[in-house]
């Protein structure tokens, strides 16, 4: 515990699991965290031969070891009580960036069109600075925007940020979400229908939750 229970050390824990191995986007997934303190955390999780290093033609990475692999039931059991309990210990803290981060790294890119595909996100209940964004999807990669990228945008979803958070965490179906209006698209027929395809389920709300 005195190596895991360092503030951060979890969640940088969390992106090494969910695929992020660059500096840039772990600290994107743990945005409120300060690049120096990432750098120690990771030093930290290093020499503890929790996560291992590799620099290749200037290309930094880490990787989880098998000591860091072995971790992963630890982060998905915690990643499978805050989806279940979130709602009742309080939702004020949603953050529309993570929510996002999340979603573009759980993209069914078979389903998505061929090309460059972007959906826009409207959250009309947070400050207007953090009201729009943007998922720039293509056969290779997947990115956030917070300013508009200036393509045709293929869906517009909108939606409470708190409504999209249920959804992705498993809590609402998409066909519910759209039934009542808690969710609306605005794009083509085949495109609205198609979107909810294009997104699996965050990774701890696919877990099966042991508690009923």
């Amino acid at each position: 515990m005195e190596l895991l229970d360092e503030r951060w050390t979890m969640l940088i824990v969390r992106e090494l699991i969910c695929g992020s191995t660059h500096f840039n986007e772990i600290r994107r997934g743990v945005p409120r965290m300060s690049p120096s303190l990432l750098a120690k955390r990771l030093h930290q999780l290093t020499v503890a031969r929790i996560v291992d290093r590799t620099d290749r033609d200037g290309e930094v990475r880490y990787l989880l070891t098998d000591a860091g692999r072995e971790l992963r039931p630890v982060i998905e059991t915690i990643g499978v009580w805050g989806t279940r309990w979130i709602g009742e210990l309080g939702e004020q803290d949603i953050d529309p960036k993570l929510l996002l981060w999340d979603m573009h790294r759980n993209i069914d890119r078979v389903a998505v069109p061929p090309g460059r595909t972007v959906v826009k996100f409207e959250f009309p209940d947070v400050p207007q600075r953090l009201r729009n964004w943007w998922l720039v999807i293509t056969p290779d990669e997947a990115d956030v925007c917070d300013d508009d990228p200036e393509f045709p945008v293929e869906v517009a979803v909108i939606a409470p940020l708190t409504a999209m958070t249920r959804v992705w965490r498993g809590d609402l179906s998409w066909t519910a979400a759209l039934r009542t209006g808690d969710v609306t698209l605005h794009g083509s027929m085949s495109s609205c229908r198609a979107l909810p395809s294009w997104f699996t389920l965050s990774t701890f709300a696919a877990v099966p939750r042991p508690f009923g």
